[in-house]
């Protein structure tokens, strides 16, 4: 088992930067991967950010590429998105992720890919 805590969203100006994290406890040396994803009113969830362990390599959606950053801090157990300018669009609850070893794999875009999921942080960007 897999627990994920992440930060307190909140409120942003349209333009302006939030940090969130997620935090990852319990059996983690079998985690591989971590995502972030995000479900806006009345929307699928989709994919936001995804990073492996092995090698750091980091993947973005779309809509978020060159706005949005994934890193983390292997000490802490710890992921976080760094997202920059800010659109009302991005106003969704966001959810990380964590994929671990399963007998399979999935794309790191897909929901499939994962198996653990934080409780979901509201993030509101406000114009």
């Amino acid at each position: 088992q897999v627990q994920l805590v992440e930060s307190r969203g909140g409120v942003v100006q349209a333009g302006g930067s939030l940090r969130l994290s997620c935090a990852a406890s319990g059996h983690t040396f079998s985690v591989y991967a971590m995502g972030w994803f995000r479900q806006g009113p009345g929307k699928e969830r989709e994919f936001v950010a995804g990073i492996y362990y092995n090698n750091d390599s980091s993947y973005y959606g779309d809509s978020v590429k060159g706005r949005f950053s994934i890193s983390r801090d292997n000490a802490k157990n710890t992921v976080y998105l760094q997202m920059n300018s800010l659109k009302a669009e991005d106003t969704a609850v966001y959810y990380c992720a964590a994929a671990v070893e399963k007998g399979y794999s999935a794309s790191i875009y897909s929901l499939h890919e994962y198996s653990y999921w934080g409780q979901g942080t509201q993030v509101t960007v406000s114009s």
